[in-house]
């Protein structure tokens, strides 16, 4: 493959700082190098121009929205220029909010899949979110519900469709949340569905629900993982996969030859130990890109 990594130091949609320096981080710990080894080509890309949360909310925090529809409106261009021109990107977060732009964007001449990892739905909206923090709505959004200036981003209403959808690691969900996404029709495997039913189960229905579908994004969200593998992160949640759980699913994925483009998000290392949160992620990414154990 001819990857592209797409640095974006974003940390607009919440309010933990360090989440803009996941990027350097995962960087820091050889993503490139590793994919190498593997046998592609990778292009780093740099980073995306990103305004600092602090310079933004200074006259107010109603300016957030603004900067966020222009950060995203440039993730959505990266985004489209990748696919277009035949690359399999690597978006570098940032908090899980520049998948508004980079899902758009991938999505910009044809639909795929999206299998969404998470230890939180991040479908909230404007309405029902107790903290108002956009990184908590992306995949609302992508539905065309929430702020109109960025369900709009790059073409007009919603980028995915729910069939198409399957979240995993699920364990975190505020009440109003939980009877939204269960309104919306998309897939969603908690933790308890992953104890239940074994997370081989959960791999093969995840990856039959999007059989019609000849493209997968990964976003992940590497608070998905249980904490006590990745610790950098800025809303931790107990109970959640074991590395080697999520080590099988990028395995199953990489097999279906469908992968497209990919989100690491929500890296933190100012509260990582070591860096080893960055180092957790690129394994689980080189898994992804075909790495075998055998």
């Amino acid at each position: 493959m001819n990857v592209h990594i797409i640095g974006i130091p974003m940390d607009l949609g919440q309010q933990h700082r360090g989440v803009n320096m996941g990027p350097s981080a995962v960087r820091y710990a050889g993503l490139a190098k590793r994919l190498r080894q593997i046998g592609h080509h990778v292009t780093d890309q740099g980073n995306i121009d990103i305004p600092i949360r602090e310079t933004v909310i200074e006259t107010g925090d109603e300016d957030i929205l603004p900067a966020m529809v222009a950060a995203n409106e440039k993730i959505y261009a990266a985004a489209r220029v990748a696919v277009e021109c035949g690359n399999v990107p690597i978006f570098l977060g940032g908090d899980h909010s520049i998948a508004i732009g980079s899902i758009g964007g991938v999505t910009h001449q044809e639909s795929c899949g999206v299998i969404w990892i998470d230890a939180h739905g991040d479908y909230n909206n404007p309405d029902i979110s107790t903290s108002g923090n956009i990184h908590g709505m992306p995949l609302s959004i992508l539905m065309g519900n929430g702020f109109d200036e960025l369900v709009n981003i790059g073409r007009t209403g919603a980028k995915l469709r729910p069939e198409n959808i399957v979240l995993i690691g699920i364990r975190d969900l505020d009440e109003k949340e939980r009877q939204a996404i269960k309104k919306s029709g998309i897939q969603v495997y908690t933790m308890r569905d992953i104890d239940e039913q074994g997370i081989n189960n959960v791999i093969k229905n995840s990856m039959e629900k999007l059989s019609a579908v000849d493209r997968i994004h990964v976003s992940l969200d590497v608070d998905g993982i249980d904490p006590q593998f990745a610790p950098g992160v800025g809303t931790p949640v107990p109970g959640g996969l074991t590395s080697r759980e999520a080590h099988l699913l990028m395995e199953t994925i990489a097999d279906s030859n469908k992968l497209f483009s990919m989100d690491i998000v929500e890296v933190n290392p100012m509260l990582d130990r070591y860096n080893e949160t960055a180092q957790l992620a690129i394994e689980i990414t080189a898994s992804l890109f075909g790495q075998h154990i055998y």
